[in-house]
């Protein structure tokens, strides 16, 4: 790969990245409103930076090039290179969930916003209900028509333009990460954690430090089992990685202080000597340390509020043995819900709800968690990583 990398000065990360991408778009599109921040200077500096990249890229641009844009940091980034004349497919894969047309009004300049979406030849959207909020907005909103040819692409004809939309789940290769687990086992950081365990069970699950992920229901969810199951004290212990990530937002720094509050009031009530219920992790670990823990976890739990995808839970089936699998409790606001079926689906705002799946997964037996993990293997095979890349790039092709 040829990469060609360019910086950003101090104004344009605080207008562009850390003002409205992520206090205006991604509380938006994580149906969060009530977090929602605007500032219109915030607004220009990000229309303002997607013409910058736009500028800097097209005179490396050749002819044949397919451009492949990824995520709601450049959504207008096609309307800014068609503006410097490039006229080569443009496609965009937009990485976490789209609102539907309810939330997406709370954001001011959202018809600027889906009118530059609409500047982009292919649209790519992680679920159906992603595609179908989309096309909402399109109908109800921009006055646009759709027309749907079978499994082909979504025919889109908005604002004066005319693009296709379609839903891609993005995969992972779930043979590799396997082996990555397999062969991970006996690394320090594994062998540290199997021997505090002390043959206790494993809930593990990683994620960014966000609000989005559900962390303090989980922590919640944890606590209430037991709470209301005492043989499960000091025979399961909760192992939370959550690297920190923008820092510099308020809402982040707010769900940080609220999750080693709430860790470290149901460690304070339930700990003993020997057993700390929740081990609340903020740090970074490489893939393969991470795929041997899930290897070794008997439950992953993956509750977002909201999620895109969620390839946590696609990684955590694909690193289990498949011999002795482990259970996936699998938030239903989770994209990776729509293809893990045979996981256990739980609403992550019923804590009680979370809990009982926890348990059930404990007590799950052998061979219904065997079927479980094939009927999830399979589908991970069938859709992986390449065959996501591969449909989206033959459809942005195709025209």
């Amino acid at each position: 790969m040829t990469f060609a990398t360019i910086g950003l000065v101090k104004r344009d990360y605080d207008q562009y990245y850390r003002g409205f991408s992520n206090a205006t778009l991604w509380p938006a599109f994580h149906y969060r409103p009530d977090l929602i921040e605007f500032d219109r200077d915030e607004y220009d500096g990000y229309r303002r930076v997607n013409r910058w990249l736009a500028e800097r890229l097209a005179p490396l641009l050749r002819a044949d090039d397919v451009i492949w844009v990824h995520d709601y940091h450049l959504i207008p980034f096609a309307q800014a290179l068609r503006a410097f004349g490039v006229k080569n497919r443009i496609g965009f894969f937009l990485n976490i969930p789209f609102p539907a047309p309810q939330i997406l009004l709370n954001v001011p300049r959202h018809r600027e916003l889906v009118e530059a979406l609409c500047a982009f030849d292919l649209l790519g959207f992680q679920t159906e209900l992603d595609l179908r909020a989309f096309c909402e907005y399109i109908d109800v909103e921009a006055y646009g028509t759709l027309a749907r040819d079978g499994a082909n692409p979504i025919d889109v004809q908005a604002f004066g333009q005319r693009l296709k939309a379609s839903a891609y789940p993005i995969g992972v290769y779930p043979d590799e990460i396997a082996a990555l687990a397999k062969d991970g086992g006996s690394g320090r950081d594994v062998e540290i954690v199997k021997s505090t365990l002390h043959h206790r069970k494993l809930v593990m699950s990683v994620d960014r430090l966000d609000y989005s992920k559900g962390l303090v229901e989980r922590f919640r969810a944890f606590a209430r089992l037991i709470e209301h199951d005492p043989a499960q004290r000091n025979n399961v212990s909760f192992l939370q990685i959550a690297p920190s990530t923008r820092s510099d937002v308020d809402a982040y720094r707010d769900i940080r202080l609220q999750l080693e509050a709430e860790s470290g009031r149901i460690n304070g009530r339930y700990a003993e000597l020997d057993w700390t219920p929740i081990r609340y992790i903020h740090r970074q670990y490489d893939r393969p340390v991470l795929a041997a823990l899930f290897r070794e976890a008997h439950v992953g739990l993956v509750t977002p509020l909201r999620d895109g995808m969620n390839l946590v839970a696609k990684e955590y089936v694909s690193a289990q043995d498949p011999d002795d699998p482990g259970v996936l409790v699998l938030s239903q606001f989770a994209g990776a819900a729509r293809e893990l079926t045979a996981a256990l689906i739980v609403n992550p705002l019923d804590i009680d709800g979370m809990a009982d799946a926890i348990a059930t997964a404990f007590k799950m037996p052998l061979p219904e968690r065997k079927t479980r993990y094939e009927e999830m293997m399979a589908q991970l095979r069938e859709n992986n990583v390449s065959v996501w890349r591969d449909r989206f790039l033959r459809d942005l092709k195709a025209g």
